[in-house]
């Protein structure tokens, strides 16, 4: 482990978990953002299921760990949801089954910790007729599907009333005091620039075309 410790922010679930951080996906969007605030940990595993979920949950998420996630972000459900084999084999999951697999895991990490916060993303709706094509899978997320999901996910870390606050804008960067090898000018007077609160990534945001 490398210090000084962050907030762990933790990437939950199945492919569209594991595929986040290519793309431009959203987990990696959320990695730059948070850059200097927050430690983003991925745990996707593509082709996974919630059963598959729940049974390496205390594995993912030990109860005994040392440092507890601040916030988890979870998101299984598009592999449940295929279509049930003859054969009873492969990764479909009852309904009535996944909604209990879903509360397991949100209780779980729920009792990680008071201040462990979680974010539950619903399957995308898929898309039948571009799954035919030669192009993406229908299902996976493109680059602008990923930052409508970053959009939705800051909504609901801005709106939300959560002590310590993990909106990105508001958490501390780390090493953000004054320095004297912060930039200065041809005369020599500090510009008060420090490259760790740089105004890069809202600008960035804020050029998102939704």
């Amino acid at each position: 482990m490398v210090g000084p410790t962050r907030p762990q922010f933790v990437l939950f679930g199945s492919s569209i978990v594991q595929m986040s951080y290519g793309n431009n996906g959203w987990g990696a969007i959320l990695t730059d953002l948070y850059s200097r605030k927050a430690d983003i940990l991925l745990r996707g595993y593509a082709g996974w299921n919630s059963r598959r979920a729940l049974q390496i949950l205390d594995r993912v998420f030990p109860k005994d760990a040392a440092i507890q996630p601040s916030l988890v972000i979870v998101y299984f459900g598009g592999n449940d949801s295929i279509h049930p084999h003859p054969t009873g084999l492969g990764p479909h999951v009852p309904l009535p089954e996944y909604i209990d697999n879903m509360t397991k895991i949100a209780l779980h990490l729920k009792s990680l910790s008071d201040t462990t916060r979680i974010i539950f993303l619903s399957p995308p709706p898929v898309n039948e007729d571009q799954m035919r094509k030669d192009l993406r899978d229908g299902i996976h997320l493109s680059s602008e599907g990923s930052k409508i999901v970053v959009k939705e996910i800051l909504k609901v870390i801005e709106e939300v009333d959560w002590e310590p606050n993990l909106n990105w804008k508001i958490m501390p960067s780390e090493f953000s005091e004054d320095s004297p090898y912060d930039p200065v000018s041809p005369a020599g007077v500090n510009l008060n620039i420090s490259n760790s609160n740089s105004t890069f990534h809202g600008t960035m945001m804020n050029s998102f075309d939704f």
